[in-house]
C-alpha cells in the first residue's frame, strides 16, 4: 500500500517502526521489571539501601555504556546489527539475572542488559527517523515511546501477578524459583521476539549512503519512497555528509571560527540538555521505584504495584495524544506544557508528602485524604511528562542532529541521559530515607522549572523539516 500524495510505502514503513519498537519495549520492559523486585533483592543478596540502591542502578551503568558506544559503532557497523547485538545481549541478561545465586554476577549481567537497554534506547528512533517521512517522523517516532510505556506496563502486569500467584514477590513460584527471579527471566520472551525480527528488516538507508553503499540505499530509498524519488533522495542524502571523512566522534566538535561551548557544537549541547532534564524531573523514580514509593507513603504491596500498572495505562494514553498532535503543533510547544504541568504537579505531591507523619518505625504515613492527592498528582504527572518530555526528547534527539554527526551525537546524549538516569536511581533510596520524600520530590519539582526555560531559550523548532535540513 503506498500513500498517494508522498509515494510513501506506509506498510512498509509501518512494519519497519513496529520492528524497530520492540526495542523500545525491551527498554520499557526490562527497566521496569526491577519494579517490584526490590523485597527479593534485599532477601536474595542481603542487601542495605546502598546496596539495593547500586544493585537497581548497576542496569544504568550498563545503559550510559550501551548508549554511548551505540551511536559510534551504529555509524561503523550499522544500525540494524547493532541492534541485533543489544537483542542477544537483552536475551542473555535476562537469563543470567533470573537464575545466578551470585550478587556479584547479577550485576554484571544486569549491567549486559543495561548495555542493551541503553543501545536500543538511542537505535530505535534515530532508526526510525532515518526510514520515516518528515511530515509521519514525530508520529512514527512518538510510537517508539508507547512501546516504552507498554513495556514498562507489561512488567508491571507480569510483577503483579507474579506476586499474587507466588502470594508476594518473595514467595516460591514455578520451578522452586521465588517469583521476583521469574520476573528478571520473563524479560527473555521479547528478547528472543526482537532478535528474529530485526532479521527482516532493511538497514538504514541514511547508513548505506555513509558507507558509500549507494545502490543499496538507492534500493532501500525504492522500497519505502518509490523507484521515481530514490536516486535524487540518495543525492541530497549523499551532500549532508562531509566529502573529506566518514562520520566520527569528532563531528561533534564545532568547526574553527563558529560558536561553541567547550569547544562543542551549540546543537550538541541542546541534545545534552534535554537527555539530563528528561531525568532530573525524576520519572523513573516512579518507574523503578514505584512499588517502593508507595509503600513509603503507607501503601501495602499489593495496593503499590496496582498504582504502577494505572500509572503505566494512562502514559499509554498520554502517548496517543502525542502522536495525534506532535506533527501537527510541534516539539517545543509540547516540552513546554511538559514542564509546566510536571512542575505543578510536583509540588503537589511535595504538598501531600510534607503532610505526613511518621510511624515508630519511621515510615511515612499519609492520611487517606493525603493519599489520594498523592496519588492523583503522580498520575497527572506521568500524563504530562508521556505527553511531552517523554516522547518528545527521543524524538528530538532521533533528528534533530545533521546527518554528518547524529551518531556520535546521540552516543554523547545518550550517554548523559542514562549517566542522569543513574544518578537518579542511584541517590533515591538515600534520599527518601534521609532527606524525606517532600525534600526529594522538591528537588524534581525545581528542576521541572529549570526545564521551561532552558527549552525557551536553547530548543529550535524541527517540526517538518526533512533530516537533510537540519543544521547545527
Amino acid at each position: 500500500m503506498e500513500n498517494s500524495q508522498s509515494g510513501t510505502n506506509v506498510a512498509l514503513v509501518s512494519a519497519i517502526v513496529a520492528v524497530a519498537t520492540i526495542g523500545g519495549l525491551l527498554f520499557g520492559y526490562d527497566s521496569g521489571a526491577v519494579n517490584g523486585t526490590q523485597d527479593g533483592l534485599v532477601k536474595g543478596f542481603g542487601l542495605d539501601d546502598g546496596g539495593l540502591g547500586f544493585t537497581v542502578g548497576s542496569l544504568l551503568i550498563g545503559c550510559f555504556i550501551g548508549a554511548f558506544f551505540a551511536g559510534t559503532l551504529a555509524d561503523a557497523m550499522g544500525r540494524r546489527t547493532v541492534m541485533r547485538l543489544a537483542a542477544v545481549l537483552f536475551l542473555v541478561g535476562a537469563l543470567v539475572q533470573g537464575l545466578t545465586e551470585n550478587h556479584s554476577v547479577f550485576v554484571i549481567f544486569r549491567i549486559v542488559g543495561g548495555m542493551a537497554v541503553g543501545a536500543a534506547s538511542v537505535l530505535s528512533p534515530a532508526y526510525i527517523s532515518e526510514v520515516a517521512p518528515a511530515n509521519l517522523r514525530g508520529r512514527m517516532v512518538s510510537v517508539n515511546q508507547i512501546m516504552i510505556i507498554t513495556g514498562l506496563t507489561a512488567a508491571f502486569l507480569v510483577n503483579y501477578a507474579l506476586a499474587a500467584s507466588a502470594g508476594d514477590s518473595t514467595g516460591e513460584f514455578w520451578a522452586g524459583l521465588p517469583a521476583w527471579r521469574w520476573m528478571y527471566l520473563m524479560q527473555a520472551v521479547p528478547a528472543a521476539i526482537f532478535l528474529v525480527a530485526l532479521f527482516f528488516i532493511p538497514e538504514s538507508p541514511r547508513y548505506l549512503v555513509s558507507k558509500n553503499r549507494d545502490d543499496e540505499a538507492i534500493g532501500v530509498l525504492g522500497r519505502l519512497f518509490g523507484e521515481t524519488v530514490a536516486e535524487a533522495k540518495a543525492k541530497e542524502i549523499r551532500s549532508s555528509f562531509l566529502a573529506d571523512h566518514r562520520p566520527s566522534l569528532r563531528d561533534i566538535l564545532a568547526p574553527a571560527g563558529t560558536a561553541s561551548f567547550l569547544g562543542i557544537r551549540p546543537i550538541v549541547w541542546a541534545g545534552i540538555m534535554l537527555a539530563v532534564f528528561q531525568q532530573l524531573v525524576g520519572i523513573n523514580v516512579i518507574f523503578y521505584y514505584g512499588a517502593t514509593l508507595w509503600q513509603l507513603a503507607g501503601f501495602a504491596e499489593s495496593d503499590a504495584l496496582m498504582i504502577n500498572i494505572i500509572s503505566g495505562a494512562v502514559s499509554i494514553g498520554a502517548c496517543l495524544v502525542t502522536i495525534a498532535v506532535i506533527d501537527k503543533i510541534g516539539r517545543k510547544p509540547l516540552l513546554l506544557v511538559g514542564s509546566a504541568g510536571m512542575a505543578v504537579t510536583l509540588f503537589v505531591m511535595v504538598y501531600a508528602f510534607s503532610q505526613g507523619t511518621l510511624d515508630a518505625e519511621g515510615n511515612l504515613v499519609l492520611s487517606e485524604n493525603m493519599g489520594i492527592v498523592a496519588v492523583v498528582a503522580a498520575n497527572l504527572y506521568v500524563i504530562f511528562f508521556n505527553l511531552s518530555w517523554g516522547p518528545v526528547m527521543w524524538t528530538m534527539l532521533g533528528e534533530m542532529f545533521p546527518n554528518q554527526i547524529r551518531g556520535s551525537a546521540l552516543a554523547v546524549a545518550g550517554f548523559f541521559q542514562w549517566f542522569a538516569n543513574y544518578l537518579i536511581a542511584q541517590t533515591f533510596p538515600l534520599m527518601a530515607t534521609g532527606i524525606g520524600l517532600a525534600a526529594s520530590y522538591s528537588f524534581y519539582a525545581v528542576c521541572a522549572v529549570i526545564s521551561f526555560f532552558l527549552v525557551q531559550r536553547f530548543i529550535v523548532e524541527t517540526k517538518g523539516k526533512e533530516l537533510e535540513e537540519m543544521e547545527g
